[in-house]
C-alpha cells in the first residue's frame, strides 16, 4: 500500500435516502458550526476572566479549556450534545410538580456519529491553518478566521470514515445482489450509476482499503468518492529505473494557451503538441443565456430554483469535461516520458490581466501540473519544476542568448546570435530540458526543486536568476527574485 486514489461515483438514492443524506449534510453544518461557538465561547470566557485581573492559574485553566485539536473539539462536541444545553424536557407529574430531564441533543441518533466528529476536524484544520498564516509558519494568501456556516439546499457535503470489525467494513462496495452499489452507515445500500468492477476487484484481490468516503450534493445530483489505499501501479506500468548519475533524457513540458502542451527534449526534438480545446469559451453562449434565465426569476421561487440548477449543470458539464481532457494530456505524458521538467508560472498573478484571466482559466494550468506530478510519481518517474524567473520563452536553446524583445505575438523564435529558427513553445520546451539536464538528479526532492551545478549552460548568458539581497526591489518578498535584477551581482535566488 503506497499510494492513495479516489474513485467517484454518481449516486442514484431513494426519496427516502434523499431526505436522509440531507440530514447527515445537516448534521455536518450543525457539527461545524457549534464546535465553532464552543471555541468562541472558550476563547471569550478566558478574555473576560484577563480583563477582570484574574489570577494566572485561573487564566492558564481558562486557556487550556479551549477547544483548538480534532480530539478536544470532538470531546467537546460530545459532551455537549449530551448536556441540558442542547436539549432538555419539562416532565409534570401527577401531582403538579414540574421536573426537567435531560434529553440532549434529540436527533443525534438518527445520523452517524462520524458525520459530527467530521464535522470537528474540519474545524480543528481551518483553525490550525489560520494560526500558521497568522504566525507565518504557513506558505501562500492569509488565512482568514473560520466562519459559520450557512443552510444550502442545493450544495454540501459530509465526510464518514472506514471502520472495520473484524472482516467487515462499515463502507463496502457491491453486493452480491446488487454489484452497482455502495453501503454506508445509517444510510444503508445506496445504488450508484457507474460501474464499480474496477473498485470491486482492488479490495476484493487486496489491492485497495477504503479509508473514508465523502458524499457531496451538486447540480441536483448527489456524489461519492471513496478515498482507497491502492498497492502500486504493476511493475509493467511503472518506468525502468535509470542510473543515478545520468542527467540525460529529461523533456521539457511548455504549458500556453495557443497549444495546451508542447513537450520537447533538449535538441529541439518535439515529442507531444496538443492544442487548447478551449472549453469554456465554446460553452460561453449557453453560459450567459442561462445565467440571464437566473436573474430575471424572482429570488427565492422555484424557477429560479430550478434555473439555477440548469446553470449548475452546465457548469458541471465544462468542469467534467474539461478534467476528462487533462487526464488524458497527463496519460500521454506520464506513460511516454519518465523525466518531465515544468514550469513554475504564477498563475494567479496571471489572472490579473483581464484579456487573457478566461483563457487561463479555460486551459487549467494548474490542475494539469498537479495531475503530471501525482501520475508521474505513481509510475516512478521524475517532475522537477524550473526556477519562475528562467526565461524559457526568450532565450536561444542553440546558444543561450537572451532575446529581451519577444513580445507575445512572435509565434518563431528567431535567434539574432546563431541565426536559429525555431517555434516559440518548442524553443521554451527545449530550454526546460536543458534546464533540468544542467542540475544534479540527486537534489530533485519531492517539491520538484533543484539547485544549479557547476558547468550550467546558462551561466555564459545573462543572470537571469541574479537578485538583490532579501526583500528589496519591486513587488518582492524576502527570498524571492525581482524581474527588474538582471545585471545585479549574482546570488543564489530561492524560487518563489
Amino acid at each position: 500500500m503506497a499510494r492513495h486514489t479516489t474513485f467517484r461515483f454518481c449516486l442514484d438514492p431513494t426519496v427516502e435516502q434523499t431526505v436522509a443524506l440531507a440530514r447527515h449534510v445537516g448534521a455536518a453544518r450543525f457539527a461545524y458550526n457549534q464546535c465553532l461557538r464552543l471555541n468562541l465561547d472558550a476563547r471569550q470566557r478566558r478574555r473576560t476572566l484577563v480583563r477582570r485581573g484574574a489570577d494566572a492559574d485561573t487564566v492558564d485553566q481558562a486557556r487550556d479549556a479551549v477547544p483548538w485539536s480534532r480530539f478536544s473539539l470532538i470531546n467537546a462536541l460530545n459532551q455537549w450534545k449530551r448536556s441540558e444545553a442542547a436539549g432538555r424536557r419539562f416532565l409534570v407529574t401527577s401531582e403538579g410538580v414540574a421536573e426537567v430531564a435531560v434529553t440532549g441533543l434529540a436527533w443525534r441518533r438518527e445520523v452517524s456519529a462520524e458525520v459530527l466528529e467530521e464535522g470537528a476536524v474540519d474545524l480543528a484544520r481551518g483553525l490550525a491553518a489560520w494560526t500558521e498564516s497568522r504566525s507565518g509558519k504557513r506558505e501562500g494568501r492569509p488565512v482568514g478566521h473560520p466562519r459559520f456556516k450557512k443552510k444550502n439546499h442545493t450544495a454540501g457535503s459530509f465526510r464518514m470514515r472506514n471502520r472495520t470489525k473484524g472482516n467487515r467494513s462499515s463502507i463496502r462496495v457491491g453486493t452480491k445482489d446488487c454489484p452497482r452499489s455502495v453501503t454506508l452507515p445509517k444510510l444503508g445500500s445506496i445504488l450508484v450509476r457507474e460501474d464499480t468492477r474496477r473498485l470491486r476487484r482492488m479490495i476484493a484481490t487486496g489491492r485497495a482499503r477504503i479509508l473514508q468516503a465523502t458524499i457531496t450534493r451538486g447540480a441536483r445530483r448527489w456524489w461519492i468518492s471513496v478515498t482507497v489505499e491502492a498497492a502500486d501501479l504493476h511493475p509493467a506500468a511503472q518506468h525502468p529505473a535509470g542510473p543515478a548519475d545520468d542527467a540525460t533524457g529529461w523533456v521539457g513540458v511548455d504549458r500556453g494557451l495557443h497549444a495546451l502542451v508542447v513537450a520537447g527534449t533538449r535538441d529541439g526534438a518535439e515529442t507531444l503538441r496538443v492544442q487548447a480545446p478551449k472549453i469554456l469559451a465554446v460553452g460561453l453562449r449557453q453560459q450567459r443565456r442561462l445565467a440571464r434565465a437566473v436573474s430575471r426569476k424572482r429570488r427565492g421561487s422555484a424557477n429560479r430554483y430550478k434555473a439555477a440548477a440548469r446553470l449548475a449543470k452546465h457548469h458541471l458539464r465544462v468542469r467534467d469535461t474539461r478534467q476528462h481532457f487533462l487526464h488524458q494530456v497527463s496519460n500521454q505524458l506520464v506513460k511516454i516520458h519518465d523525466r518531465l521538467v515544468l514550469e513554475d508560472l504564477n498563475i494567479a498573478g496571471m489572472l490579473g490581466n483581464r484579456r487573457l484571466a478566461r483563457s487561463i482559466t479555460d486551459a487549467g494550468w494548474g490542475e494539469l501540473a498537479r495531475q503530471i506530478t501525482y501520475k508521474q510519481h505513481w509510475r516512478g518517474g521524475q517532475v522537477v519544476v524550473a526556477d519562475r524567473w528562467f526565461a524559457s520563452s526568450k532565450t536561444c536553446s542553440g546558444c543561450g542568448t537572451l532575446r529581451k524583445d519577444l513580445t507575445l505575438k512572435d509565434r518563431t523564435y528567431t535567434c539574432g546570435t546563431c541565426g536559429l529558427v525555431l517555434d516559440r513553445d518548442l524553443n521554451a520546451a527545449a530550454n526546460l530540458a536543458a534546464w533540468a539536464e544542467d542540475h544534479t538528479p540527486a537534489v530533485i526532492d519531492g517539491a520538484g526543486r533543484g539547485e544549479a551545478r557547476d558547468g550550467d549552460r546558462q551561466a555564459a548568458g545573462p543572470d537571469i536568476n541574479a537578485c538583490r539581497r532579501d526583500g528589496t526591489g519591486p513587488h518582492t518578498r524576502v527570498s524571492e527574485t525581482s524581474p527588474d535584477d538582471a545585471g545585479t551581482p549574482a546570488q543564489t535566488a530561492a524560487a518563489a
